[in-house]
């Protein structure tokens, strides 16, 4: 079974596009909101979680994760980091802009200096953000380039994707012997990239899995037509359910948790124990439907 790792999306910045969000912080201040990022930190790690996701976008979710780190030094902990993506919010709740895209050469060497500067020694793995066929950078020589000399250095290399193509993108990446990781959406209603990712298994490459909750449909906040039922019946919270598909997929080493609070994180841990069932895929979307909604979640 896959272990479980805690993303760190929802804890670094005041918006997300989780279902509920505002309501899972008593203030957006940024050292309250870095009191509560440690607490989850601290729940999770005593709970056995020891891979902690996070990237350059996430607001100050380095930052929080940098601090945990250096004041507890806990032992046998993986962190992975993305670059790509340049935080745009502001730290407001809501705005014209969350984030800017840029995968060219001159931001990956920026951003791999601030990740280095904040996370040093602890940084394991540092993954391109959200990869899509489209951005070209899976052709750019450049990147493909100082990626290879930070692997070389020591440092993992990975890309997450995105998409309704997320298939096609992990499959490109595969033929690139620099990348290590690969992390995609996968959760109940999103399956589509469980083939590739597990042809991205057998080629030696570990698999991270984001969203697992599909930004809250799958909570009990989603109110999704039949899923709580569903969770109702085998015993389980509808959360713990959904994370606990994920984990028990032969494809994912790493499922991440969202969690924004210690409360959602000790209900995530339950999918540890959520019952073994197949009737999940009757609440799967084409690849299509689901991202197209997804796009028009809002940020809160």
């Amino acid at each position: 079974m896959a272990q479980l790792g805690l993303g760190l999306a929802a804890l670094g910045r005041p918006g997300y596009m989780t279902l509920g969000h505002a309501e899972d912080l008593a203030s957006t201040a940024p050292d309250a909101m870095e009191r509560q990022a440690h607490a989850v930190m601290d729940a999770a790690y005593a709970n056995g979680v020891r891979h902690f996701d996070t990237a350059r976008s996430y607001g100050r979710a380095e930052e929080f994760l940098a601090h945990w780190l250096s004041s507890r030094s806990p032992a046998g902990v993986r962190v992975s980091s993305k670059w790509g993506y340049r935080y745009t919010a502001g730290w407001q709740s809501t705005a014209d802009s969350h984030e800017v895209k840029d995968l060219s050469r001159a931001h990956l060497d920026s951003q791999w200096e601030e990740s280095r500067a904040l996370l040093g020694k602890w940084l394991n793995v540092f993954q391109i953000h959200s990869v899509t066929l489209e951005s070209g950078v899976l052709r750019d020589a450049r990147v493909l380039e100082r990626l290879a000399e930070l692997k070389a250095s020591g440092v993992e290399i990975g890309l997450s994707v995105t998409g309704a193509r997320q298939a096609d993108v992990i499959d490109a990446a595969i033929e690139i012997p620099v990348f290590t990781w690969v992390q995609a959406t996968w959760n109940v209603l999103e399956p589509s990239s469980g083939p590739a990712l597990q042809r991205a298994k057998n080629k030696g490459l570990q698999v991270i899995t984001k969203e697992g909750l599909a930004n809250g449909l799958l909570s009990s906040r989603g109110q999704l037509a039949g899923w709580l039922e569903f969770a109702a019946k085998h015993g389980v919270t509808p959360d713990a359910l959904a994370l606990g598909v994920a984990l028990r997929q032969p494809f994912i080493d790493v499922v991440l948790s969202g969690a924004a609070t210690v409360a959602h994180l000790e209900s995530n841990l339950r999918a540890r124990n959520a019952p073994r069932t197949d009737e999940w895929k009757a609440f799967s979307k084409t690849a299509a439907n689901y991202w197209d909604e997804r796009s028009r979640l809002a940020w809160t």
